[in-house]
């Protein structure tokens, strides 16, 4: 028969209990941990715990009793409030309703039961000595790099999706282009209404909280779609227009008075009067469905062409919009440009804009200062309606062919 330890008042202590008191002193964290820090991550990897939100709220009254705002050190972690104080901490919780959630808490490994032989929960002081009976919050604190460890898994997990889901939407804007442009130069074509139809219902699923699996999915099932297109679109009789764009885009740039080449301000040497050296970090907003702004007019495969260097630090192949805009997404934080400088360019050049001026300042980066500042102040031109990508990759192209 399996022996089943009690407590002093016959409760019985679960083994998630045991695990956490025969936890190897190396284990425990060093030094105090700040409770409220500890509870937000916990809330961050609660599924890992199988912990539910009103768990964690009675974990939260719990801990509103324990005096100081650190776990650890020398302090005794035990709070000891009645069930009639803890139910009013949590506005009029129902005594039976907060038994059930300490009882969940305690399974988890995340609480300990310290019972007193009559079963109520004080302190009693024998001289020196101070003896508490309550709920012992060092299971807790012996967990905390554990809770770490699991919230910060669950942050890289939650960016994948968060990337994957901005892919597959640039890979519906890119479906949608081509089918117009296909409709264009090939009227009539069964495949181009095959990629509307793809990319509304790609739209429609874009709507819904989508898994990484369903994502991949959705992004396999539009990579194959996009190849077939641009395979047909990029055949012989289409190589005179690729012809004739680039010499509209050269025309273009030859005609512009003010050529947007790199701004002296930003280049070596110079002051980046305005522009702050350093960035703060925040948050990549995800690109938004509902954005109507259009594919740039000046064909990839110049911008490609213009910008070498991103095939040294971009190994994937790069024969779509959504592609590029993975390559600036992975060379951008090696360039020191700050996450709130990307989402701030990508909401007023569109993610594909953005993405070549990325890459284009990739190629000139031993030139620029303060890459963060230079596209910030690209980004307000751009907002302004005083910016195209167009000359900037011209100038790099016509810098190739001078070299």
């Amino acid at each position: 028969m399996e022996y089943t330890p009690i407590s002093p008042f016959m409760r019985p202590i679960s083994h998630a209990h045991l695990r956490v008191v025969e936890r190897p002193e190396a284990s425990v964290p060093g030094k105090p941990v700040n409770k409220w820090e500890l509870l937000r991550e916990l809330s961050k990897a609660q599924a890992d715990f199988g912990i539910s939100e009103r768990d964690l709220t009675v974990l939260q009254g719990l801990l509103s009793f324990f005096p100081d705002d650190a776990l650890g050190g020398n302090a005794e972690m035990v709070v000891f409030p009645s069930n009639k104080a803890i139910c009013e901490r949590l506005n009029g919780m129902a005594c039976s309703t907060m038994r059930r959630h300490i009882a969940r808490l305690v399974d988890a490994g995340l609480l300990m039961r310290r019972d007193s032989p009559n079963g109520k929960r004080y302190v009693r002081k024998h001289g020196e000595e101070r003896v508490a009976f309550g709920f012992d919050l060092s299971p807790l604190y012996c967990r905390s790099e554990e809770v770490a460890r699991a919230a910060e898994a669950v942050r890289e997990a939650e960016d994948r999706v968060r990337r994957l889901r901005e892919v597959v939407s640039l890979m519906r804007r890119d479906l949608a282009a081509l089918a117009e442009f296909g409709e264009e130069i090939q009227p009539g074509f069964g495949l181009w209404d095959q990629l509307r139809d793809k990319a509304v219902l790609t739209a429609r699923a874009l709507r819904r909280k989508l898994t990484l699996e369903e994502l991949s999915a959705y992004r396999t099932d539009l990579e194959a779609l996009l190849d077939h297109a641009r395979n047909v679109i990029d055949g012989p009789e289409t190589e005179e227009m690729n012809t004739n764009d680039a010499k509209f885009e050269r025309h273009h740039h030859n005609s512009n008075e003010e050529s947007i080449d790199l701004e002296p301000a930003f280049e070596k040497g110079g002051a980046a009067t305005g522009a702050p050296d350093v960035e703060a970090d925040a948050p990549v907003a995800e690109v938004e469905e509902a954005d109507t702004r259009r594919v740039p007019k000046i064909p990839l495969h110049l911008v490609i062409a213009g910008c070498p260097s991103l095939k040294t630090f971009y190994q994937g192949d790069i024969r779509h919009w959504h592609q590029l805009f993975d390559a600036a997404c992975h060379v951008r934080p090696a360039m020191g440009i700050s996450a709130s400088a990307w989402e701030e360019a990508q909401r007023f050049m569109g993610p594909e804009q953005a993405s070549i001026v990325v890459v284009a300042m990739l190629e000139r980066f031993a030139d620029i200062r303060s890459p963060g500042g230079y596209l910030r102040a690209l980004t307000s031109k751009a907002a302004a309606g005083e910016f195209s990508c167009g000359p900037m990759v011209m100038a790099l192209m016509s810098r190739r062919t001078a070299a």
